[in-house]
């Protein structure tokens, strides 16, 4: 016991020079996120707490309305035709994109020999100004088009695509072969994740490719799910670009989606009514991403 006294004040020094240690380090974080923490104050968060307060307010009077401009953007058909198509376009192409990349990055990882060709294949629409694209989408899909030239060849009537309800597919097409190279990638460096001496466990075992996929391959991909859900959904929103180019300020009703209504509401001077509407879409937004980071953090 003697012996072992002196070394509880080398110990108290060792664990106090350690917490010194770790104060410094968390000061220096402090001092290189503080650009970027003030910037996001000075241009996102203030910004958006003045959104707040002109949602409950008359636009040119500034006097308090109470919850009235959230009524009047809840009762407008227009919110009600976006809000309809921005959710069927979510759900519809979400699912088939995780789907379809995840089936391309189950093909490529198995087929290693070109797997940098198709890769890079695949990324190029990325590199596509939307402009360009929306040129050959034009086209390509117009009444008088290409592919309605050859329907027309092969003896079938075509379309006026842009401007019927098919206008909304054409827009799934663009968003799906846009985004599926970029979650292809992602989901590639989940599989590269995954220690291959599992699936050797599992087919010396006897488990065919089935058995493989869903109780190795699912189960150690679902952390890569959550993230490539979260950019796959904040991407579609990303093809109003692609909707405005084509069809202007009121495309087809097919494809009027939010982004157009916040666009005619901005041209229009409408303030209460865009600020109730980007509240009501960011509580939206942040509920959504709430539920599925608990059903992620389940999942583990």
């Amino acid at each position: 016991m003697k012996k072992s006294a002196p070394l509880i004040p080398f110990v108290k020094k060792k664990n106090r020079q350690k917490k010194l240690l770790q104060q410094k380090e968390t000061r220096k974080a402090w001092l290189f996120l503080l650009p970027s923490l003030l910037g996001i104050t000075v241009f996102v968060l203030l910004p958006f707490s003045d959104v707040i307060r002109r949602s409950f307010c008359e636009a040119m009077s500034q006097s308090f309305t109470g919850l009235s401009n959230y009524k009047t953007v809840l009762a407008n058909e227009a919110f009600r035709l976006a809000v309809k198509n921005t959710l069927r376009f979510v759900l519809i192409c979400i699912p088939l994109l995780l789907c379809l990349s995840l089936m391309l990055a189950l093909l490529l990882y198995s087929q290693l020999k070109h797997a940098g060709f198709f890769k890079t294949s695949f990324m190029i629409p990325l590199a596509i100004p939307a402009a360009s694209m929306v040129l050959l989408w034009k086209l390509v899909f117009h009444e008088r088009g290409l592919l309605n030239m050859l329907l027309l060849h092969l003896g079938i009537t075509g379309s006026d695509y842009m401007n019927t309800d098919k206008a909304f597919y054409v827009l799934v097409f663009s968003y799906l072969w846009k985004n599926i190279g970029y979650d292809m990638v992602l989901w590639l460096s989940g599989l590269n994740g995954i220690n291959p001496s599992l699936y050797e466990a599992a087919g010396a075992d006897g488990a065919g490719p089935w058995q493989k996929f869903r109780y190795i391959t699912l189960p150690l991909l679902s952390p890569s799910l959550f993230m490539i859900g979260i950019l796959s959904f904040i991407n579609s929103f990303k093809v109003y670009r692609e909707a405005y180019l084509i069809s202007g300020n009121y495309p087809h009703e097919s494809i009027y989606l939010l982004q157009h209504l916040f666009n005619n509401w901005f041209t229009s001077l409408d303030i209460q009514k865009m600020s109730a509407a980007a509240v009501l879409y960011v509580l939206f937004f942040v509920g959504l991403l709430s539920v599925l980071q608990l059903f992620d953090r389940e999942s583990e």
